[in-house]
């Protein structure tokens, strides 16, 4: 039986690079739930699930902030609260964290081609092995990237370019898959080849207006 076509967004491809929150994991309910957490101990109302899910996408450090700002308490000290955040979420960052459908299939088929796949998040790096490991992720990643692992995070372009660096591929053979304005712009930025998915976080907005190169519905797409 004749092996299916690889999809268009692949040709010529040797190293796809993904996002992981709003991409490959749905971590908000996680998130929400620490961010809540921290606001009570520092006695402030809760912002629930529905607002965090707006603030995901350019680290932890900005999600606390965003959440400060909505219960008017942005003159409380921002470090501190981001402490006490990340205390929380350090107890439970993968109790209600799930991966989206077709993920799996995904990363399951492109590694059997041989193609090599890295990570690079704007989450802290100290908790991408932990998640990884409780969703059984781990074994598909060459290399993976935490926002605080260099002097910049996305949309700049400098951790794609480490990471394909780092794995001796050139941008033009590369491929960034995000849910957001941020990973569009740091790919393309990069040179690299771009893809996109609608389901994650992108504050609101269609991330198809960021214009990737590519939109699937589903990574199982890519299979």
């Amino acid at each position: 039986m004749p092996s299916r076509a690889i999809h268009p967004a692949l040709e010529g491809i040797q190293l796809v690079v993904f996002d992981l929150d709003g991409t490959l994991i749905d971590s908000v309910p996680d998130l929400a739930a620490a961010v809540d957490s921290a606001l009570r101990d520092m006695a402030l109302p809760e912002v629930g699930e529905a607002a965090a899910r707006d603030w995901v996408g350019n680290g932890s450090r900005k999600l606390v902030e965003r959440a400060l700002q909505a219960v008017g308490a942005q003159d409380r000290n921002l470090d501190g609260a981001h402490d006490i955040f990340l205390h929380h979420y350090r107890l439970a960052p993968c109790r209600a964290t799930r991966v989206y459908p077709g993920v799996r299939d995904a990363l399951e088929a492109l590694a059997a081609r041989g193609v090599a796949l890295g990570l690079i998040t704007n989450k802290p790096t100290a908790f991408i092995a932990p998640i990884l490991a409780c969703l059984d992720l781990e074994h598909y990643f060459a290399l993976t990237l935490g926002g605080d692992a260099l002097s910049t995070r996305k949309p700049d372009p400098a951790p794609l370019l480490h990471l394909a660096e780092r794995l001796e591929v050139a941008p033009s053979a590369c491929l960034m898959v995000g849910d957001s304005r941020h990973d569009v712009e740091a790919g393309r930025r990069a040179g690299f080849r771009t893809l996109a998915v609608p389901y994650g976080y992108n504050h609101g907005e269609p991330v198809s207006a960021s214009e990737p190169d590519v939109m699937v519905e589903s990574l199982g797409e890519l299979v």
